[in-house]
């Protein structure tokens, strides 16, 4: 009996033993899997039919339709006044500005003074040619000295002629101290200052007339059998604003070092369209139907175009596609998808090949999506 309770005393403390030995070994259990969690929430949209149209692309500057410059038939008057300055719009017949009258009018003062003793030395001439013809027949006055009254009295009159001709002269040379405008339009240039002393024929302004404005756009040659005159152009400036304007009229010439030609196209007034400015644009020559994505949906990699769709197992896919032209936030799908594939509408640029997204649906699309960028 002693044998056998020390037997199982034994046992028991074994077993204690290796229960303590058991606990106090690290864990070797399996951590549990955590499930992955979508990049991105998305909104899945197919391709549209629309009009798309067929335009032709072109570069240009804006130029005034016409520029007159004014200048000075004046000759070594000072200028004393200037009225305008670039950008004013003027009238037709304004005053822009005005020379020194003091020198012409003094000798407009004489040349009246000349016309004046013209005028009495050709009644006195006058009046001794009519005496003499009434002698005539009485022999008191021999035919020679009536020839010589008659050719004094021409003579006068040669010099009455004369000094009216310079009195003309002189009242013109007045009238031209006064610069006018010489048709309504924008002021584009100013060369005039006060106090100078300008030469006949100086430039002193340049007016765009009536203010008017075109495009004057390059164009390649193989484009120009497409241009007909009055086909509407679309203009991009600089600063994003578009304006509209209509091919007026096509150069006869191609430039032979480009192969351009010039295009004129007449524009729609616009404040924010200035003369000097470079401009875009494209002229709609027909339309057509094509389909078409929004330009967030397409994207650009390696030089090629690309769209974005979702497999049956919620992952990124990349398909590549071929576009043609963009319009109004849309841009033209010629291969890679149908009417009736899906395609991410935007957010290519945040996912890759593979991504596990969350397709939205078309209730919650827009408010989730921009919550999330």
């Amino acid at each position: 009996m002693k044998l056998r309770h020390r037997l199982m005393t034994c046992i028991v403390v074994l077993g204690i033993a290796i229960f303590l030995m058991i606990w106090r070994l690290p864990s070797t259990s399996v951590p549990p899997v955590t499930e992955e969690k979508p990049v991105l929430s998305v909104e899945i949209i197919s391709p549209q039919q629309n009009i798309v149209p067929q335009t032709i692309m072109a570069n240009g500057n804006i130029m005034a339709w016409q520029e007159a410059s004014i200048g000075t038939e004046a000759n070594g008057l000072r200028l004393i006044d200037v009225k305008v300055n670039i950008g004013d719009t003027v009238k037709r017949g304004q005053l822009l500005s005005s020379f020194a009258t003091d020198t012409i009018q003094a000798e407009l003062v004489q040349s009246r003074a000349t016309v004046s003793e013209a005028t009495v030395a050709l009644a006195d001439a006058a009046a001794n040619a009519q005496r003499a013809k009434l002698l005539k027949d009485t022999g008191a006055v021999s035919a020679q000295e009536i020839q010589q009254l008659i050719n004094t009295e021409r003579a006068a009159q040669a010099r009455l002629d004369s000094a009216l001709a310079l009195e003309k002269i002189y009242q013109l040379k007045l009238k031209q101290t006064h610069i006018l405008a010489p048709d309504d339009g924008v002021i584009s240039a100013r060369i005039a200052t006060v106090g100078a002393v300008m030469p006949a024929g100086e430039e002193l302004f340049r007016l765009i007339r009536h203010g008017r404005l075109e495009w004057r756009a390059e164009v390649a040659e193989a484009d120009l059998i497409q241009l007909k005159v009055g086909q509407t152009a679309t203009l991009t400036l600089s600063h994003g604003e578009t304006i509209q304007g209509k091919l007026r009229r096509i150069a006869p010439v191609v430039d032979v070092q480009t192969r351009n030609a010039l295009v004129y196209v007449d524009l729609v007034a616009n404040p924010y369209v200035k003369m000097g400015m470079f401009a875009k644009g494209t002229f709609t020559i027909a339309q057509k139907n094509a389909l078409t994505l929004p330009q967030s949906a397409v994207f650009i990699q390696d030089g090629f175009h690309f769209v974005l769709t979702v497999n049956a197992s919620s992952r990124v896919q990349q398909i590549p596609v071929k576009i043609g032209q963009s319009f109004a936030n849309q841009i033209e799908i010629i291969e890679g998808l149908t009417p009736l594939s899906q395609v991410i509408a935007t957010g290519g640029g945040f996912l890759r090949e593979g991504d596990l997204v969350r397709v939205l649906d078309s209730s919650t699309a827009h408010r989730e999506v921009n919550h999330e960028f």
